[in-house]
């Protein structure tokens, strides 16, 4: 049956939850890794011995040799950053021969970028906190059937003509509105020139491409963006992405059916942490929050800013599990909670006088809840070699039985460090059948 041969990576939390070290490590063994979503906001950081990966569009997946790598439908690509990136990877010998990408994904342009920025500005004190990248304008452009795509810049001619029909809209936009002088049509076309010579023979019918290969059993991995939190309908809107970022999205975003989806596994922080504006119950401003991001490096890949930390908040993973439909977890960054005396596990909300176990959909009720927290004891041991659950100290242990607890989701994968190989797979689980165990 279609989708038994498929995984579908998310994140559970706000992102960052080091899905590119999990889809790294699992892609060793699958056929094709397809990106569904989002654009170069993402960062997947990927540590193996003494190399560190930087990755912005490129799927995890594009380390293992032999593994075919996707950029779907459901993406907005910066073509001169996937430029860059793809030179970067080159330099560094790894091979792009095996990048695909979407011929229906959206191109992220320049004006996208002073939109984001100056959009950011004009808010003040009520900013989103965007990476000034350009992805929410480019999904709107998409949305009011204005944008860009693969397709178009596949052909120079044919890029020409098509930016030729929106230009001057979007000139009209960023000079009336936005005091931008605009941009030469001329002048725009050769900045991409180099980029459409370059990613145009990678452009193709990756949907075609993905259900050919489910059904002749190939294994897929399908590698979700940022975090459930952040979904464009589900997330603490409007402190959101402008994507779907849930596990549905896996399949609407590379051109195939739900059932694509079979089995779906949500990364998740052994604590919190996200970026950016927006409600965050557990976050930590005290020394406890700064110890975090000190011991967990917590700074973002794409931008550097530092991360907002705080405790493990099994509401939000709940919340997560459900619109997932969550079938296992990896939680990330154990480590990072050796050496502390007691751990905090939020189990519930106190929400205007009242006990809760369910998120709020409201964001001004969400901004007063105050966590609710079962103390576990800590752990001072270095759990950085271990490779079995077994080997892991007995509070470790606990903490994570209690994770699986309140969040009603088995723990299938723990990462005990940013190394590939410090990595535990759980015996008699799905994963431990993908990886041959």
């Amino acid at each position: 049956m279609q989708g038994t041969n498929s995984l579908v990576i998310v994140g559970a939390q706000w992102g960052d939850e080091g899905k590119g070290k999990v889809i790294d490590y699992l892609a060793s063994e699958a056929d094709l890794v397809a990106r569904f979503q989002g654009g170069d906001n993402a960062g997947h950081t990927v540590v193996y011995g003494a190399n560190i990966f930087k990755l912005h569009h490129i799927p995890s997946g594009i380390l293992s040799p032999g593994c075919t790598s996707l950029l779907g439908s459901g993406m907005v690509i910066n073509p001169l950053v996937l430029l860059d990136e793809l030179a970067e990877l080159e330099k560094r010998d790894i091979s792009t021969a095996n990048l695909r990408i979407s011929s229906k994904a959206h191109l992220i342009m320049a004006y996208h970028q002073v939109y984001d920025r100056v959009n950011e500005e004009l808010l003040g004190d009520n900013k989103i906190g965007t990476t000034g990248r350009g992805i929410g304008p480019a999904y709107a452009d998409k949305a009011l059937r204005r944008g860009l795509r693969a397709v178009d810049l596949a052909d120079v001619d044919v890029f020409r003509e098509r930016l030729a029909q929106v230009l001057p809209l979007q000139n009209r936009l960023l000079q009336s509105a936005y005091g931008h002088e605009g941009y030469d049509l001329e002048q725009l076309v050769e900045i991409y020139r180099p980029a459409a010579e370059k990613l145009g023979p990678m452009v193709v019918d990756t949907s075609r491409l993905l259900s050919e290969s489910l059904a002749e059993g190939k294994k897929v991995l399908f590698e979700g963006a940022q975090g459930a939190l952040l979904d464009i309908d589900h997330g603490t809107y409007p402190f959101v992405t402008s994507s779907s970022t849930v596990a549905a999205a896996a399949g609407s975003g590379s051109g195939l059916g739900p059932q694509c989806a079979g089995r779906v596994l949500g990364v998740i922080k052994a604590y919190t942490t996200r970026v950016g504006e927006g409600p965050f119950p557990t976050e930590e401003k005290s020394e406890a929050g700064d110890l975090l991001r000190d011991q967990g490096g917590e700074y973002g890949t794409t931008t550097g800013r530092p991360r907002r930390c705080g405790w493990f908040d099994s509401v939000i993973a709940r919340y997560a599990a459900r619109i997932n439909g969550l079938t296992g977890l990896a939680v990330t960054k154990l480590d990072v909670l050796s050496g502390l005396e007691t751990v905090n596990l939020a189990v519930a909300y106190e929400c205007g006088g009242s006990t809760t176990k369910d998120f709020p959909t409201g964001m001004e009720v969400l901004q007063q809840c105050k966590p609710v927290y079962e103390i576990f004891p800590g752990w001072y041991e270095d759990i950085s070699r271990a490779r079995t659950l077994g080997e892991l100290p007995e509070a470790a242990r606990q903490y994570l039985e209690a994770m699986e607890e309140t969040t009603g989701v088995p723990v299938e994968m723990v990462s005990v460090g940013p190394d590939r190989t410090q990595t535990i797979v759980k015996p008699g689980t799905y994963l431990a059948g993908w990886c041959g165990d």
